[in-house]
């Protein structure tokens, strides 16, 4: 079943808040929240309390354990941008932004002990070096010293 809890205003850059979300995306909500109590990236509080929020939502209002919730998906979209001004020399004024966030975050219950695998991530493949010769025994002569008369 999933759960889902969504926080919105959040004074944070979506840019900056997404390195963290990218980080625990995928895995145990417990584990989750203890990387993200270590993060030194400030958007790990704001990230955490949604995580926080959808499991207690899940907790409460469907009788699920908190060890068997799985952050599903964790979405952070652009908010609206408050547009002010600063005043500089000559008369002149400068404009910035303070961005803002909605962070969604999605949690299901796996009662199994590993995760699903996202399409959207395959499997890394272990490269294989096709190009150099394999080393021969040591007994057997190397194919091109038999030639050269070594």
């Amino acid at each position: 079943m999933e759960v889902m809890a969504r926080s919105k205003y959040i004074r944070r850059t979506p840019r900056k808040a997404r390195i963290v979300a990218d980080t625990v995306r995928g895995m145990r909500v417990i584990d989750a929240l203890a990387q993200l109590e270590f993060s030194p990236k400030h958007a790990a509080a704001d990230i955490a309390k949604a995580i926080r929020s959808a499991a207690a939502n899940a907790e409460h209002n469907h009788s699920l354990t908190r060890e068997d919730l799985w952050l599903k998906q964790i979405l952070v979209d652009e908010g609206p941008t408050m547009k002010r001004i600063r005043p500089v020399s000559r008369g002149m004024a400068h404009q910035y932004f303070h961005r803002t966030c909605h962070i969604t975050a999605i949690v299901e219950d796996r009662p199994e002990a590993r995760p699903e695998r996202s399409a959207s991530r395959p499997a890394r493949r272990r490269r294989v070096n096709r190009t150099a010769p394999e080393p021969a025994a040591s007994g057997e002569a190397v194919e091109g010293e038999a030639e050269r008369g070594s």
